[in-house]
């Protein structure tokens, strides 16, 4: 008896766990729901530091893995470097009046950029007006020594038309390069330094250019500019050259501002004796022979050294044409200009509208409509669409440089 009533309730113990069994087989899995990812810089969510940021500007765009309303980005490897390149153009460019005055009060509109002849649409502009350093580059080869005290006066002239947040480096170069004070807005440092220039011997203009350019501008941020007081003729570069340096002047972000001394005058006259006491044989005669064609070197002793110039009218001729060529091809390949120093007058004029010029700029950027090569020059034009005015800005720029700033800020 007693076994039938354990047989039975064995069958239903069996009954129970089946049905137990069946009923959790049959009952959905509730997935959880994954926390959407947070982007970066969105001011709906908090921002954490658990992923990698969603880049955005220029000309990427965040990735978006479907095509819903709310779209997020698709992260396969979080280890994944992503990689950002712009080939946004920008330049400064100055607008001035027929009188040489900044023309303040224009707008995006007014300005119209064209690379190799094709418009290019505006993507970036501002008008501002900031503080900006320069690097002052003063002859003091034997060809200046008439002028010695008019360019020391120019100079000075130049540092009373900035304002106490502009910075200026003063370098003095001959045969040699003078660093004569390190970036400063101190003016009593400034004056000091552009006090002690003194003449020496031979002229190495290319190499204060290349200096100038490749030791110093590049490691100036913000507006910059070079001021050249020169009469354009070089001597003993045997580092830079012609060439080279008006090739960095074109690749460079600074403006190149020149102001021209005519010393052929000077050169024909002759110089004889010199400061006391010194070699004989004379600079003149020296100078003669290097970039003259020979002549008659003077006697004469000289603290550098005497004599006259000796040279015949027409190498010297052929110099100062190629020296006065050479100072408009760095102003016009910067986007700069070219000033004759025929008196102090017309210099303090020019000092005011450089000092104008660097401050109160138009900036202007674009994306080029067509890709490059590198190493190719493309040619810009900016035309202001207003009459009776004089657009100052670089005229073209080499593809393949990064960050790509045409004599920019």
């Amino acid at each position: 008896m007693k076994r039938p009533i354990v047989l039975v309730l064995s069958l239903a113990a069996i009954t129970a766990s089946a049905l137990a069994q069946t009923s959790t087989t049959a009952r959905p899995r509730v997935a959880t729901t994954p926390t959407p990812p947070v982007l970066a810089n969105d001011p709906g969510q908090p921002v954490t530091d658990g992923g990698p940021p969603v880049l955005r500007g220029g000309t990427s765009r965040p990735p978006t893995a479907t095509a819903q309303p709310t779209p997020t980005p698709a992260i396969d490897d979080p280890n994944e470097v992503i990689k950002v390149e712009t080939n946004l153009v920008t330049m400064p460019v100055s607008v001035l009046d027929r009188d040489g005055r900044f023309i303040s009060g224009l707008g995006k509109n007014d300005f119209k950029v064209f690379e190799n002849g094709t418009e290019q649409k505006i993507e970036y502009f501002q008008s501002t007006e900031t503080p900006f350093t320069v690097v002052m580059l003063i002859d003091v080869s034997p060809s200046t020594s008439f002028r010695m005290e008019e360019i020391q006066n120019s100079a000075i002239s130049f540092l009373d038309q900035l304002r106490p947040s502009d910075r200026v480096m003063v370098i003095a170069f001959d045969e040699h390069i003078h660093v004569l004070s390190p970036i400063t807005n101190d003016r009593n440092m400034l004056r000091r330094a552009i006090r002690t220039t003194e003449f020496g011997d031979g002229t190495s203009l290319y190499e204060a250019v290349d200096y100038a350019l490749n030791r110093e501008i590049n490691n100036i941020q913000g507006r910059k500019a070079v001021v050249l007081f020169t009469d354009g003729v070089d001597t003993t570069s045997k580092r830079a050259t012609y060439e080279s340096t008006l090739q960095d002047s074109e690749e460079a972000d600074a403006l190149f501002y020149t102001i021209r001394y005519d010393t052929s005058h000077d050169a024909n006259s002759g110089w004889s004796g010199g400061n006391g006491g010194g070699n004989g044989g004379g600079w003149g005669g020296v100078l003669g022979s290097i970039i003259f064609g020979g002549g008659n070197g003077g006697g004469g002793g000289g603290g550098h050294r005497g004599g006259g110039w000796g040279g015949t009218g027409r190498g010297m001729g052929r110099e100062y044409a190629k020296g006065q060529a050479y100072l408009q091809g760095l102003a016009q390949n910067s986007g700069g200009r070219e000033f004759e120093a025929q008196s102090l007058y017309n210099v303090d004029a020019a000092f005011q509208g450089i000092a104008e010029e660097l401050r109160r700029q138009y900036s202007i950027g674009y994306y080029p409509a067509a890709t490059g090569q590198a190493g190719e020059r493309r040619q810009i034009k900016i035309r202001v669409m207003r009459p009776n005015v004089v657009v100052r800005a670089k005229t073209s720029y080499i593809v393949g440089q990064t960050n790509r700033n045409v004599a920019g800020h």
